[in-house]
């Protein structure tokens, strides 16, 4: 989203209503605000909106055009959609996820590359999320996909700095 001088400020929809231009912070605005669901884990922790937040911000909003539900939608055992889909994912039906009112009116393998690269943006550790300039060379088709482990990885807090060889969201460039 932009500021009234076109400068891009926040990546939570929730939290832009109720942060004026000149906070940057959850907790300049009286704690963690936001629209649930959309809100980073360590958001929790830190009280700051990040770049690293603003992506996993983003492959929610991926996962809720592809699967046409709010995060927040309870699926079976499932209380938040990025769960269902990253089970989807392990069990190797992660095309299930995909809205059912598309029928087959969609390219598989799109819909595939953007819900890896939603959870991949989802991922419950900041540092592992890939960058906003890869996203968009994911998109462009210029960079294959994050490796995704078929796992969720469990959050943790303070997250542990990562190194590019133990790099779970690894990409690949496409010859």
């Amino acid at each position: 989203m932009l500021d009234s001088d076109f400068n891009a400020r926040l990546g939570d929809f929730g939290l832009a209503r109720v942060l004026d231009k000149e906070k940057t912070s959850y907790t300049e605005a009286g704690g963690v605000a936001g629209t649930l669901g959309y809100i980073a884990p360590e958001c929790f922790h830190t009280g700051k909106a990040t770049q690293q937040s603003d992506v996993y911000a983003f492959g929610v909003v991926l996962l809720e055009i592809v699967c046409g539900l709010q995060p927040g939608t309870s699926i079976d055992e499932f209380h938040c959609s990025v769960d269902w889909v990253w089970y989807l994912y392990r069990e190797g039906r992660i095309l299930d996820a995909v809205e059912e009112r598309l029928v087959d009116d969609y390219v598989v393998e799109e819909a595939q590359k953007v819900l890896i690269l939603a959870l991949a943006c989802s991922h419950p550790i900041a540092g592992k999320r890939p960058k906003t300039e890869a996203i968009v060379q994911i998109l462009s088709g210029l960079v294959s996909v994050p490796n995704v482990p078929p796992f969720k990885p469990a959050f943790v807090w303070p997250s542990m700095p990562s190194t590019e060889e133990d790099d779970s969201c690894t990409m690949e460039t496409r010859s």
